[in-house]
């Protein structure tokens, strides 16, 4: 009886111990590029509330999905944004962990090739951006490593330079999406590739996704500003980057063409850019009650005021959802609506 009553004794000093010791503020992690939107929301939101302002950390989309799916409590964030959906390994992991999770799709970005303005005007088709990236390229019948070094020796109409990418690490939404979308995109342009694509899609993304490690390109890490000011030192180079970031250095930096449409605010809102993403943050349901704010603080985002199409994220680069697509995933997100996969 008295080991009983020592045992129950120490469970509720434990649970006192960890009520008294659990996080007063919000932390939130993942995308570079969702990062200024959440800042700004997480600056806002700690001005008007009785919350503290949350605490946001810049560690690319897969670095954020890995710490957030690690597990439940204090020591693991509230929050992760990222830079394209959840992939469903990592929502397996976050499952077998005992995470619940709420999506919230926030808008669109635009993924950019940029360079400076004292570079030259460029127009890529999706075909010449996986010829000047891509490990292994089809040439003359035959898959061999990149022989192409100049962008003149991909197409006789392009700029007579060294091919210089810039572009964020594996761990970056930004990199996932850009080789889904526009390395992909390029690959398939290759009747041998789209014939691949559909006998064997595992060999087809191996050779899609997979960019060349011979110094043509380079990886900056997950802060899109070093990839800007690297392109203000070197206007022949280009970089692959969020459309906010080059909306934010408009007066510095300027977007290739893609098929003939350059990356502009409407054009990625109606689908004519063709490299354009959506963003979204995910919220860990088991923090809810303990972690204080994090209801209130997805209200904030999800306000008309914040994301809508004269919010003040709009002036930090955000395109919006649609009108009714804002208000469904509003509902949805109030509602801590659970993600099934």
């Amino acid at each position: 009886m008295y080991l009983k009553t020592l045992s129950f004794l120490a469970v509720i000093l434990f649970v006192a111990i960890t009520a008294a010791e659990a996080r007063d503020q919000i932390r939130i992690v993942g995308s570079s590029t969702v990062f200024p939107f959440s800042t700004s929301v997480a600056e806002q939101f700690g001005k008007v509330s009785k919350f503290k302002t949350p605490i946001v950390e810049s560690t690319g989309s897969g670095g954020g999905m890995k710490l957030f799916c690690a597990g439940v409590g204090q020591k693991h964030p509230d929050i992760t944004n990222s830079s394209r959906r959840i992939k469903k390994s990592e929502f397996n992991k976050c499952n077998k962990n005992g995470v619940g999770i709420t999506e919230v799709k926030i808008g669109f970005d635009g993924i950019v090739l940029g360079n400076s303005k004292a570079g030259p005007d460029l127009n890529f088709s999706l075909k010449h951006v996986f010829q000047a990236l891509a490990a292994k390229v089809p040439v003359d019948g035959k898959l061999i490593d990149n022989p192409y070094k100049m962008w003149s020796d991909i197409d006789p109409s392009l700029p007579k330079i060294k091919i210089e990418i810039l572009g964020p690490p594996p761990t970056s939404g930004t990199r996932d999406a850009f080789v889904e979308i526009a390395m992909e995109g390029g690959a398939k342009k290759f009747p041998s590739l789209k014939a691949l694509k559909k006998s064997n899609k595992n060999q087809f993304k191996a050779i899609a996704h997979t960019i060349r490690e011979d110094g043509i390109f380079i990886e900056a890490g997950e802060n899109d500003n070093l990839i800007v000011q690297k392109l203000l030192a070197n206007p022949k180079a280009l970089g692959i980057f969020g459309f906010s970031f080059l909306d934010q250095n408009a007066d510095k930096i300027k977007g290739a063409s893609i098929k003939g449409v350059s990356p502009e605010f409407e054009k990625i809102a109606d689908g004519q850019y063709p490299i354009s993403r959506s963003l979204y943050f995910y919220v860990k349901q088991q923090h809810l009650g303990v972690i204080p704010g994090i209801k209130e603080f997805v209200k904030e985002f999800t306000k008309e005021g914040t994301w809508g199409i004269d919010g003040y994220l709009v002036d930090k680069g955000l395109i919006p959802l649609p009108s009714d697509v804002r208000k469904a995933t509003m509902k949805a997100a109030r509602g801590m609506d659970t993600l099934s996969m």
